[in-house]
């Protein structure tokens, strides 16, 4: 009667670390994002800033599919349909409070997606003229890729 007691505790426990081996989340197999130091751009140039700051996630037609898209826990969104998506018209205002890290957006500020605002500070080193610029020109860029 002891060790059936034994063996029914044993059968309990392996089932309790199943269940909680099973609520882990997956390993992401090997895929990693490296943060890297954000490079100069030109702050005149919208597709050249989207090239180099959003393509890797937002693909280069920005349509979600760069090449650190399947490594992150939320794919990217489809840049291409904000318009489609707004009734179609362009949120300007609300883009550029994304890239600022003003708007309440789940996945902008997540860890895998940086808040462009203060980076671009950096970049500009602290003129509020060039971040403005910065986020006017890839707020236009991102408006010319919009699907019609």
């Amino acid at each position: 009667m002891y060790a059936r007691k034994i063996y029914g505790l044993g059968a309990a426990l392996v089932i309790l670390a199943v269940f909680a081996m099973a609520q882990q989340p997956a390993p992401t197999e090997g895929k990693l994002i490296r943060h890297v130091p954000v490079k100069q751009t030109n702050p005149s140039s919208g597709q050249e800033m989207f090239a180099s700051y959003c393509a890797v996630c937002h693909g280069t037609n920005g349509s979600g599919g760069g090449p650190a898209a399947s490594a992150l826990k939320a794919a990217p969104t489809n840049l291409t349909i904000l318009s489609e998506k707004n009734a179609g018209k362009f949120a300007a205002m609300h883009v550029s409070s994304v890239l600022r890290g003003e708007a309440d957006t789940p996945a902008h500020g997540s860890k895998d997606m940086p808040i462009w605002g203060p980076l671009f500070r950096n970049l500009s080193q602290g003129h509020d003229a060039e971040v403005q610029q910065r986020i006017a020109n890839l707020n236009g860029y991102i408006e010319s890729i919009q699907k019609k």
